[in-house]
């Protein structure tokens, strides 16, 4: 028995070098051995006059530099000079000689062409003929092998981290080695704190597992980092790699997906494989979601998909861990809802991380870093750009600082400055201005008309997001848009949604009232009251004919819907009743104050943007005062509202965006209306 171990032992391992051996081989073989192959033989001058002289003789290609020539034979005298190989002549036999003088080949040549003896073509070559006749036999075998060479070289890219086809089951993760982490640390991640905390943690039991061993407590095996896009979870990621002393696995959930059967299964065990020998170690998977969707309800394959393979693969993997192994697992997703409930349940990923966007205070210290960077003067204020920013992202901020170096550079300035940063909200918000759009003074009234009307009524109502500017100049697919600034409040009342909703058609309300009739461009508006209006009744119970009730379904694979057909029809006349209601709101008290809303209209028409101020001198003082304004009136560097407009000076914008709520459908874009 020990005596065939050590033979097994002993035995060469399998390499890749003995088939490219073995081809090489083959195709010499069939070189030398094929079924069309060149003869050719060596005669000498006397041999080479008879030929010549019996007629057998085709082109002559003679090389004056060594003194032979080549004489091909004509294919119906080739079995007289190779007799030897009468079945396998070949495609071009020839001879070659070696000559005395050329003059003497010469004048034999002339002779017999004059006798009508040699009838072929006579040609002079430099160089070594027989080495070129080599080459070009072997030129389509080595094309050949380099097409091979190069096929195998591909296939070998793409078969995993060790190269070679006999590797595709291999893991793609990218391995940072201990010591060798990334730049990023904790510190470069502003905000997040919560979600920092807990990340912490993780990194706090690698380092020192004893610390919370000795108590009784149990390393978790995984973190599911979940949120929108862009609020910083692979950023997380790699402040983990930064931080931990530990080797860091890093890829993609697509990475286990490939088109050969049993591959994803494959690279999955090579990973965890990989991860226990490096133990204590972290593994990270951005987009777990393109390999964890849940089982069984992708309609367009069938139970025994890839996907599902690789999935069950790694769901075996998660809990065949001990309970203080040392790996741990991190994942990063922005669709939680669709991930297998086998994959969230305790002793798999132990913790949901919830990566939300940022408040106003984290929005700070996102601007900071963003700002470490970027050459800005005295006339920018954090604190405003974070107020003037709500609902957005950690990579939108980002893209705003980029945007305002930018829009600086544009025009030729030293450092960035508040207006630059201004209109780079501008313009991620509502897109490109427009000034050269062509518009008749018909379509500008109305376009006016109808954001006066959006300004004057939410002016008048309690619960109305606070007015900032109202423009007419086109900017993106809108001819017009009123701004707003919205309060950032984590539950909404049904007053404060019906505001919003008369507020958001007082655009249609006074085309009507001031024109006696409507136009398409309340498109915008009619859409996010009709999706806020149906997320009231339907998800909220916030209808009167049927409260408290909520039809919401987060089964993407649910086509049938939870009500019958008599409740759908209430649901419809419910919303109907609301809008309209709120609809005639709007018509009232656009009656109510139509001289100021005529004034108002006049002053657009005329400056093509007004502010809040030059609402307030037509109006009056708000009547209502949230927190957002007595935050913005106690900034004494906001010159909102009274800056002049110019050609290249902008001021700010921002979005009525903010994160729903029990999955309403509250407006995340800005009031505009769109042709």
């Amino acid at each position: 028995m020990n005596d065939n171990k050590q033979n097994k032992k002993k035995m060469p391992r399998f390499n890749m070098s003995w088939i490219y051996g073995v081809i090489i081989i083959v195709l010499f073989y069939l070189f030398m051995n094929g079924e069309t192959p060149t003869n050719s033989k060596e005669v000498n001058y006397t041999k080479f006059q008879e030929y010549v002289e019996k007629g057998y003789a085709g082109d002559i290609e003679v090389n004056k530099d060594e003194g032979t020539l080549i004489m091909s034979i004509k294919d119906e005298y080739a079995k007289e000079i190779f007799p030897d190989k009468k079945n396998n002549i070949g495609s071009r036999p020839f001879v070659t000689v070696e000559y005395g003088s050329i003059d003497q080949l010469m004048d034999f040549l002339e002779k017999e062409k004059a006798e009508q003896k040699y009838t072929g073509e006579l040609t002079f070559v430099q160089g070594s003929s027989i080495i070129s006749q080599v080459l070009i036999n072997l030129l389509p075998f080595a094309i050949l092998i380099g097409i091979w060479f190069f096929i195998m070289k591909r296939m070998s890219a793409g078969g995993g981290a060790g190269g070679g086809i006999f590797n595709v089951g291999k893991s793609k993760a990218r391995l940072i080695e201990k010591g060798e982490g990334t730049k990023i640390t904790f510190k470069d991640v502003a905000g997040q704190a919560g979600a920092k905390q807990e990340v912490q943690e993780i990194v706090e039991f690698l380092k020192n597992p004893k610390k919370f061993t000795d108590l009784g407590g149990k390393i978790p095996k995984g973190a599911l980092l979940v949120g929108p896009p862009g609020t910083g979870k692979t950023l997380l990621a790699k402040a983990v790699a930064g931080e931990a002393d530990v080797p860091f696995f890093s890829l993609s959930g697509s990475d286990f997906v490939e088109m050969f059967v049993g591959v994803g299964a494959s690279r999955v065990r090579d990973l965890f494989r990989q991860a226990k020998e490096k133990s204590p170690c972290i593994i990270f998977i951005d987009e777990i979601d393109a390999v964890g969707r849940a089982r069984g309800k992708n309609p367009a394959m069938g139970g025994n998909d890839e996907r599902e393979n690789t999935l069950n693969q790694l769901l075996t993997e998660m809990d065949g861990f001990g309970t203080n192994s040392g790996v741990i697992i991190l994942a990063a997703t922005n669709r939680v809802d669709i991930l297998d409930k086998a994959l969230l349940r305790a002793g798999r990923f132990d913790r949901q991380i919830h990566v939300d966007l940022p408040d106003l205070n984290e929005r700070k210290e996102v601007f900071k870093v963003h700002l470490e960077p970027v050459k800005i003067d005295d006339t920018v204020d954090i604190d405003l750009l974070a107020r003037q920013t709500p609902g957005f992202s950690g990579a939108d901020i980002a893209n705003v600082c980029n945007e305002a170096a930018l829009i600086a550079a544009r025009h030729g300035k030293k450092a960035v400055s508040k207006e630059d940063f201004l209109s780079a909200v501008d313009r991620i918000i509502g897109g490109l201005e427009k000034k050269t759009k062509v518009m008749t003074k018909e379509e500008k009234a109305t376009i006016a008309l109808h954001e006066a009307g959006h300004a004057t009524i939410s002016w008048f109502l309690r619960y109305a997001n606070p007015l900032i500017k109202v423009t007419i100049v086109p900017r993106g697919r809108a001819l017009g848009a009123a701004w707003y600034l919205p309060e950032e409040r984590q539950i909404t009342t049904k007053e404060q949604m019906l505001d919003e909703m008369c507020a958001t058609l007082g655009g249609r309300a006074a085309e009507e009232v001031f024109t006696g009739h409507i136009s398409s461009g309340a498109l915008n508006d009619l859409e996010r009251v009709t999706k806020q209006a149906y997320g009231m009744i339907a998800y909220l119970g916030m209808s009167e004919k049927l409260p408290n009730l909520c039809y919401y379904n987060n089964d993407e694979y649910n086509f049938g819907k939870p009500y019958s057909d008599n409740t759908a029809q209430l649901i419809d006349d419910e919303v109907k009743r609301m809008i309209s209601e709120q609809y005639d709101r709007a018509k009232s008290l656009l009656m109510e104050h139509k001289d100021g809303h005529a004034e108002l209209a006049r002053i657009l028409v005329e400056k093509e943007v007004i502010f809040a101020e030059d609402v307030e001198k037509i109006f009056g003082k708000r009547p209502w005062t949230s927190r957002t304004e007595e935050l913005l009136s106690l900034n004494e560097d906001s010159n909102i509202g009274t800056e002049t407009l110019t050609e290249n000076s902008q001021t700010i914008t921002t979005e009525n965006e903010r994160e729903e709520t029990n999955n309403s459908t509250e407006n995340k874009e800005p009031n505009n209306t769109e042709n």
